[in-house]
């Protein structure tokens, strides 16, 4: 009987430092990505002489919106078609470099997460953004996977501190900066939409960046607890912005914390709302 006893804690004992190592390994590829390499060969890219191009990058070393990715990629495409616009798709890191990204007017961050380009690519895109460039990001572009402080300081404006727990997904009114830009006046002024609502440390408002929506943070639970962890039990307070934007050097840059699943694809506000970011992006270069 003691013989069982203790092969049954022996197997509990086993089952928990393997369920430990794993959580400790998913906790890891979140913050950090994993596997992590680069890929440093340029790609062959024909740019068609008469459109904007827009390089649609969606590599993830960190978690993958895997969902989200496969159902923005249609959609950016039929708006490319539609304005005229060309789009390059890839998941490879070869583009960022200096002659190839002359050559695009925007360049998405679509969902991005971890560490996607070595160093040598990052400056190439800083320098490309404060050239001239632009550089938008969706939803999981915006995480605390990255670390990069030109990054998080011109097209973030804040550091990302989590996104609720319970429940992780909650329905909350988007609504329209009154301080917004002209062009994105145009957009619809109040719309519903559920989303895992990424809580900052701070509100990029404060940080001159130009909000276009909010929601109120006060409707929502804000709070990432779990487990043995209780300090995220906080959120940004009523105005919590959810879309901004601003000028980096020559360049400009957008940011949408919105955007974890497929059904924001499916929500012709959010796609308007890309549109909108897209055609300012590219737009007088």
């Amino acid at each position: 009987m003691k013989r069982v006893i203790k092969i049954v804690l022996c197997s509990v004992l086993g089952l928990v430092v393997l369920l430990g190592i794993a959580a400790s390994l998913f906790i890891y590829k979140v913050k950090n990505g994993f596997p992590v390499s680069y890929e440093t060969e340029a790609p062959q890219i024909d740019f068609p002489a008469d459109k904007r191009a827009i390089l649609l990058f969606s590599k993830t070393t960190g978690f993958r919106h895997g969902a989200s990715i496969d159902a923005s990629k249609p959609v950016i495409k039929a708006l490319a078609e539609k304005n005229g616009w060309f789009v390059y798709e890839t998941e490879e890191g070869g583009a960022f470099n200096p002659a190839q990204l002359a050559k695009f007017s925007t360049v998405i961050f679509n969902n991005s997460t971890g560490e996607v380009i070595n160093d040598e690519q990052k400056r190439a895109l800083e320098q490309y953004v404060e050239n001239g460039g632009s550089l938008l990001g969706i939803h999981g572009a915006g995480d605390d996977s990255h670390h990069w402080d030109w990054y998080e300081q011109n097209l973030l404006g804040a550091k990302f501190s989590h996104h609720p727990i319970d429940p992780q997904f909650q329905l909350a009114d988007v609504l329209l900066d009154p301080q917004r830009d002209s062009l994105f006046s145009k957009l619809p002024p109040r719309w519903s939409h559920s989303d895992e609502w990424y809580v900052f440390f701070e509100n990029p408002r404060q940080k001159g960046f130009n909000i276009i929506y909010t929601i109120n943070g006060e409707t929502i639970n804000p709070s990432g607890n779990m487990l043995f962890v209780s300090s995220k039990n906080f959120g940004m307070g009523k105005d919590h912005p959810v879309a901004w934007y601003k000028q980096t050097g020559k360049g400009k840059t957008f940011y949408t914390s919105m955007g974890h699943s497929e059904t924001a694809w499916q929500n012709q506000n959010f796609v308007k709302l890309l549109e909108t970011a897209l055609q300012w992006t590219t737009s007088n270069q």
